[in-house]
């Protein structure tokens, strides 16, 4: 596994989100995924995937910067603070926010298997 290869999973899983493309989500997201919110509830891949789907969550906004990547084997653990503005639900979204994504490569697919979310302001 390449670092380039996780700038380029991370750039296209940045860009479904901002789409909210959902079969490209389906395929970067593990069945097992769990994923902790900034308010600490923890989400699975389907709650995700379904906030996208009912078009509860609208990104207008979504710049990422200050990545870093770690490689153990076939994982790689990326952190990343993202400017995010949009809506989710009834509520309007307009923030930074500090994420930590893991990926771990799958035969052939690259998937994440877990992350995190904290707001920074």
């Amino acid at each position: 596994m390449e670092v380039k290869t996780i700038v380029n999973a991370e750039i296209e899983f940045l860009t479904a989100i901002k789409n909210a493309d959902v079969l490209a989500l389906e395929k970067s997201l593990h069945d097992d995924l769990l994923f902790n919110l900034p308010d600490g509830q923890t989400i699975t891949k389907e709650i995700d995937l379904d906030s996208y789907r009912s078009g509860k969550i609208k990104i207008d906004v979504l710049e990422a910067s200050d990545q870093i990547i770690n490689i153990i084997g076939d994982t790689a653990v990326v952190g990343v603070t993202i400017l995010l503005k949009g809506e989710y639900g009834n509520d309007f979204l307009d923030g930074v926010f500090r994420y930590i994504r893991v990926w771990k490569q799958f035969e052939e697919n690259l998937k994440i298997i877990a992350g995190s979310c904290t707001q920074l302001k």
